[in-house]
């Protein structure tokens, strides 16, 4: 697990997966076992799923680099308290797994809340399972 700041200030975590060390097979089956890890969770809300690729592949001026071969993000929400609107600019959470040709790329944004980092990114590691 690495993290960056992505575009010089968005905080991101990212973890990429060799396909010769995950069982999974595809970005359904990870967005599947993420979306098993929310609804264990005891706080975490399922909310739904985005599949980035199709909505940028159907704009005419859509880019989406050659080696991404697929892109879609899990949403969910660890929200247990809104002391403040300004909580509702960091939620909800997401998850996003790209494709590549030998390889899977997972992002997150950086949470305020410990609970949340240290869950993404358990369950992020955990992709590499074998």
């Amino acid at each position: 697990m690495k993290q960056t700041l992505f575009q010089e200030k968005y905080p991101v975590f990212y973890f990429e997966v060799n396909k010769s060390e995950t069982t999974f097979q595809s970005v359904p089956e990870i967005l599947a076992y993420f979306k098993e890890k929310v609804d264990a969770h005891p706080v975490a809300q399922y909310i739904g799923e985005f599949d980035h690729y199709s909505h940028t592949k159907q704009f005419e001026d859509g880019e989406i680099a050659p080696e991404i071969l697929d892109a879609q993000h899990i949403l969910f929400c660890f929200g247990v308290k809104l002391p403040t609107p300004r909580a509702m600019a960091v939620r909800p959470r997401s998850i996003g797994v790209c494709e590549m040709a030998d390889r899977f790329v997972i992002d997150f944004l950086e949470a305020p809340m410990p609970l949340a980092n240290n869950a993404m990114e358990e369950w992020t590691k955990a992709v590499c399972n074998k």
